[in-house]
């Protein structure tokens, strides 16, 4: 698989393979057409801690490394992206509680996330999806609490969220210097789910616009200082962009799997398609593309448990894994000729689920951005 893991993560990565191939790869074809959410999957994937796998261990999780989280989110997305996608949101939402949040902050959300509980992160609004500045969403201080008004779309888990991280201006004036995050629980008045998103791809996670109306939270909710809420999301996005091309390697090797295994039984003038150099020759680069995304990956990965900067690393692997997922996906469809633009067989779901590997988390411009940045610097 290209991780170095120990004993008791080669056993628990078993276990996932083991549940992803019983209880999710098949079962969730079913759910891609139909775009219902799998509650009865979910269900047993949590009941397994499959969505807490980034809990600290000092808040009650098992206190997994990033390499095996790695391998184990890869494991995930090989079976179905969306599956991966819901899984690794909570944790996505968890990261700015985890970096600007107080003890007892930190405490509540994961305690949420070990009873089964799923969260959502609300940065991306109608007119402010890379520009962050252009953020309409307010938080206006009101003696101890914040009157929050706005709207998030495009959000995972948010029909299923028990919390929220929302950012919100609390002084315009000052543009992103001007965003503070909160910490929101489901139940707050004036905070609503609408507008399900009927989307391409990732069809097993739900997505959808979150509204606030005159939505009141106590001063205690806010993560860290006002101001630092554009500072604590780009943060949360650099840790979690390696992560999301792990999920794209998933993808990539699923892509690389079926079309090994249909060039093997794939017969024409005599042969299997697979003893054609032709063939062999896209396999290959399929598997230099594989391969050389899940070690960008861990290169990252090493980076951050090192404590050196990573910020151009992480956006080069959920770059360059992004962009090549889909054009694995693309290889795999052509291998398997008719058959894989047929739904009968799962390359063309491969291809669907993999674009949005180039948008979410920070589209693959705003990643070729930052890489720039890192390399020319400012003049």
């Amino acid at each position: 698989m290209g991780y170095i893991l120990s004993d008791e993560t080669k056993d628990l990565l078993a276990d996932v393979k083991k549940f992803c191939d019983n209880e999710v790869k098949e079962q969730c074809k079913a759910y891609d057409v139909s775009g219902e959410w799998p509650k009865e999957i979910y269900d047993k994937a949590v009941e397994m801690g499959l969505s807490t796998l980034e809990v600290p261990k000092e808040y009650g999780g098992i206190g997994l490394d990033r390499i095996s989280c790695a391998a184990l989110y890869e494991e995930m997305a090989k079976a179905d992206a969306g599956f991966f996608t819901t899984m690794t949101s909570s944790n996505l939402a968890l990261k700015p509680v985890l970096i600007a949040g107080t003890e007892e902050q930190k405490k509540w959300a994961c305690d949420v996330l070990l009873k089964g509980g799923y969260a959502s992160f609300c940065l991306t609004e109608p007119m402010a999806g890379s520009d962050a500045a252009n953020s309409k969403t307010t938080a206006v201080r009101d003696g101890d609490e914040y009157v929050i008004n706005g709207r998030k779309c495009f959000i995972t888990n948010a029909p299923v969220a028990d919390f929220f991280i929302v950012t919100a201006m609390t002084d315009k004036t000052k543009g992103v210097k001007g965003m503070t995050a909160f910490l929101v629980s489901k139940d707050t008045k004036g905070l609503s789910t609408t507008n399900h998103e009927n989307k391409m791809g990732i069809r097993t996670s739900t997505t959808s616009d979150v509204v606030f109306e005159d939505m009141r939270v106590p001063v205690s909710s806010r993560l860290g200082e006002e101001g630092t809420g554009f500072i604590t999301a780009m943060k949360t996005l650099d840790l979690s962009r390696t992560f999301v091309g792990v999920g794209a390697v998933g993808i990539m090797q699923r892509a690389i799997d079926e079309a090994v295994a249909y060039s093997k039984t794939r017969i024409t003038f005599g042969k299997p398609i697979g003893k054609f150099e032709a063939i062999q020759f896209m396999i290959a680069d399929m598997e230099i593309k594989c391969e050389t995304a899940r070690q960008m990956c861990v290169h990252a990965i090493d980076l951050m448990d090192n404590g050196l900067p990573f910020s151009k690393e992480s956006a080069i692997a959920k770059c360059y894994a992004g962009d090549n997922a889909v054009q694995v996906a693309l290889d795999a469809i052509q291998i398997l000729g008719g058959y894989g633009y047929s739904r009968e067989y799962p390359v063309e779901k491969l291809l669907r689920d993999a674009k949005i590997f180039q948008i979410y988390e920070g589209t693959n411009q705003v990643q070729r951005m930052v890489i720039s940045k890192n390399v020319i610097g400012k003049f």
